[in-house]
């Protein structure tokens, strides 16, 4: 089972219904804040870490902020006549937003006290002793990630090549730059732009918990998502989160999502 929310601000929820049988349930997105203390820090004082518990929910969640930038940029990526440099960059500006939504109260951080050029301020961080990892599935994955470093703060970024057999529909990785184990606790980015039949996103999340990751130390990003590869993701990996540009309804023969945006990343490179 997966649930469908719209969130912006995070209490704001909406339901879609799509044919086929998929259902959604609408339910308000509510965090927790606890804090928990550690030794000293370097910030002029002595300082403690408030950091949000990962969500506990049985269900897979799937987001689809309704911010205008977004829609923007997907309207952008879905033009025929979208130049590939511009897609390109369109998925980079896609893949920022999507990833600054994710982020929201997910994020461990570190509060204390500095010293402005005025007076003495309280100041929260991102406690970089916390490892983000951000996973790109390559190619398009590159294009949709390009902007993580910019918003999150010392992230480490590991490589995964999966290619799609266009006969079977079946995933093969062909690189492999993952870790052979994550730490305790890591919040990890799973960034591929198009979940169509699920099999690419499956196979990389299967990597991850041969690695001892867990369901709910994952986020999934995507521009553009359907609903086989969402109900595949709800029954193996509940807990799951996905924070996508726009759900469209179809998947053909070939794979392709319709109306989707094409190959991702042909449009991305010119190839």
């Amino acid at each position: 089972m997966w649930e469908l929310k719209c969130v912006s601000p995070p209490t704001t929820s909406f339901t879609l219904t799509f044919p086929h049988n998929f259902s959604t349930q609408t339910n308000h997105y509510h965090t927790t804040t606890q804090p928990r203390r550690f030794p000293s820090l370097s910030l002029n004082s002595r300082a403690t870490t408030h950091q949000n518990p990962i969500i506990s929910d049985d269900r897979m969640l799937v987001f689809v902020p309704p911010h205008p930038l977004i829609k923007h940029w997907v309207s952008v990526l879905r033009n025929e006549q979208t130049p590939c440099a511009v897609f390109k960059s369109a998925m980079g500006e896609l893949g920022r937003l999507l990833m600054y939504e994710a982020a929201r109260d997910w994020l461990p951080t570190i509060a204390g006290e500095i010293q402005t050029p005025m007076a003495v301020a309280k100041v929260e961080f991102v406690d970089p002793r916390e490892p983000v990892a951000v996973i790109p599935i390559l190619r398009a994955g590159l294009a949709l990630a390009e902007h993580a470093a910019s918003i999150l703060p010392a992230t480490a970024t590991y490589h995964l090549g999966v290619s799609r057999d266009e006969e079977t529909l079946q995933p093969t990785v062909y690189l492999n730059k993952l870790p052979e184990k994550f730490p305790e606790g890591a919040r990890i980015f799973v960034v591929d732009p198009m979940l169509a039949t699920g099999g690419t996103i499956v196979k990389a999340i299967e990597l991850l918990k041969e690695r001892g990751v867990e369901n709910k130390q994952i986020k999934v990003i995507s521009a553009v998502a359907a609903p086989p590869a969402l109900s595949k993701l709800g029954e193996k990996f509940p807990g799951l989160h996905v924070y996508t540009g726009i759900i469209d309804e179809v998947v053909d023969e070939k794979g392709f999502i319709i109306p989707g945006l094409g190959d991702a990343g042909d449009r991305s490179y010119a190839t």
